[in-house]
């Protein structure tokens, strides 16, 4: 039995496992952190410090709460006093979950989230500016919500500039396919940034290569088991006719080649994703996979919590920062068969170590709109 179908068995049994963990203990931290400071203040001592996040079964969301970890313990905690909020792709339980936690610890909370989509970011930053808290954001958010624009409190915004490293992945996946055929592509949830920048990095792609054809491109919303359905709907319906496949995340290739395995297809037809999980590594380098995109998720979980913490103690006043220090961009490493090995025994193998203090320093600038 490969990893992949080990992965699509256990992904329910874990998330029931881990979210009735992280209940308990996110339910005996923050009773345990409530004080009755007002939202006048202007530092916090020793405030509690969670994750807001879809989901820990997903290798992407484990490296990034990971990191987060990693930082509670640069400063003398343990990983138990990092909080773990999961929404399970719900950004009303994202919303509720968050204003529950700043009830409980009277706004004394430094908080790191991705709000599951880009509308739920305003409500969640308001009510944690409300409370007096500081929350960092990852990923998600409208583009005209800024940081700057709330003072302090709302601390910044981390996203990675998709639309390149995608349209490098389409065009891995077209050269392979001799630069005709047609594709099926399957993307993230429909309202997420990331989704929408990389189906317009494979939209880019495509006007280079003309005699690509997409035949559907449906939202798997990141999700192994939906893109696995998916896939195989799309064989049924397309036939040989599917020539590549295009992925917007890892965890949805893991569906794709589990469907492709059942009908015995797999390693016959081309496919390329993002995020650069471990597990995707190995398939580059089987041969499984093309290509993917590493966005480095334990230094952004761990560096959304530092930022959100040390304005929250006053490390730093984040008003008195430069935009490009409030908005800015992850860095992005496209992974081939060529380096997958050398990338394997940096980041995989071994677990860099990183300064949590320097906020900015593997960042690549500014986020444009």
């Amino acid at each position: 039995m490969s990893f992949i179908k080990k992965f699509i068995e256990q992904e329910a049994i874990n998330r029931r496992n881990f979210l009735f963990a992280s209940a308990m203990g996110a339910g005996g931290l923050a009773a345990a952190t409530m004080f009755k400071a007002g939202p006048a203040r202007a530092a916090i001592e020793d405030p509690a410090i969670a994750w807001s996040y879809r989901d820990r079964t997903n290798p992407y969301w484990n490296a990034i709460v990971s990191g987060g970890e990693s930082f509670v313990e640069s400063i003398g905690k343990s990983k138990a006093d990092l909080i773990n909020l999961i929404n399970e792709g719900s950004s009303e339980k994202s919303l509720s979950d968050v204003k529950a936690l700043l009830s409980k610890t009277n706004g004394k909370l430094a908080l790191a989230i991705d709000t599951n989509d880009s509308p739920n970011a305003r409500p969640v930053v308001e009510a944690v500016v409300e409370k007096g808290a500081f929350v960092s954001t990852l990923w998600n958010k409208t583009a005209d919500l800024h940081p700057w624009d709330f003072g302090d409190n709302y601390v910044s915004h981390m996203a990675w500039s998709d639309v390149g490293p995608a349209e490098q992945t389409a065009t891995i996946l077209f050269k392979a396919m001799g630069g005709k055929g047609a594709i099926v592509g399957l993307g993230g949830i429909a309202s997420n940034n990331p989704a929408i920048e990389r189906r317009n990095g494979l939209d880019n792609a495509m006007k280079k290569f003309p005699d690509i054809q997409l035949l559907d491109y449906q939202a798997a919303d990141w999700d192994t088991q939906k893109a696995a359905t998916i896939m195989a709907s799309y064989l049924t319906r397309f036939g040989d006719e599917v020539k590549g496949v295009f992925c917007a995340n890892d965890t949805m290739a893991y569906g794709v080649l589990e469907a492709l395995r059942a009908e015995g297809l797999a390693g016959q037809i081309p496919i390329v994703a993002y995020d650069g999980n471990a597990q995707a590594v190995d398939l580059i380098m089987a041969g499984e996979l093309l290509a993917t995109v590493y966005t480095n998720p334990y230094w952004g979980g761990g560096i959304t919590a530092a930022l959100a913490y040390h304005a929250a103690v006053g490390t730093f006043k984040p008003s008195e920062e430069p935009h490009e220090h409030r908005e800015f961009n992850g860095p992005t490493i496209l992974i081939t068969k060529d380096d997958a090995e050398n990338f394997k025994k940096q980041y995989v193998d071994a677990t860099p170590s990183y300064d949590w203090k320097d906020f900015w320093g593997p960042s690549t600038g500014a986020i444009t709109y």
